[in-house]
């Protein structure tokens, strides 16, 4: 399963983003899609994650600027980034993880997209 992100970019403090990521492939089902990221010289952290039911859970320093969801039908994620900080430049990155069907059995996998940059001047 490959997942392709966009929407990443350069913006002001206190303004907005919002980023995609669109999960491609035959015959999978994908259980919980997530967002991560990364600042320079940081490890990866969790910004917040959905179920294929609509659970979610978001990072202390995110909630509440960030919203994330959605589409099982298209098997995209969005993350709605408000209000941004500098604090929030940092590389997202999508993951996804579920199961795919190849040679007459499932399988579970866990992808990664290649990573988005988001650059937040103060």
């Amino acid at each position: 399963v490959q997942l392709a992100e966009s929407g990443g970019g350069l913006v002001q403090a206190g303004g907005s983003l919002r980023l995609s990521c669109a999960a491609s492939g035959n015959l999978f089902y994908i259980n919980t899609m997530g967002w991560y990221r990364q600042a320079p010289g940081k490890q990866r952290e969790l910004v917040a994650t959905v179920t294929s039911s609509g659970r979610t859970t978001y990072a202390d320093s995110v909630a509440g600027r960030f919203t994330i969801s959605r589409d099982n039908a298209e098997n995209t994620l969005y993350l709605q980034m408000n209000s941004l900080e500098p604090e929030d430049t940092a590389v997202y990155y999508c993951n996804a993880d579920g199961t795919y069907y190849k040679n007459t059995y499932w399988s579970d996998f866990s992808s990664w997209g290649q990573g988005t940059q988001v650059t937040v001047s103060s």
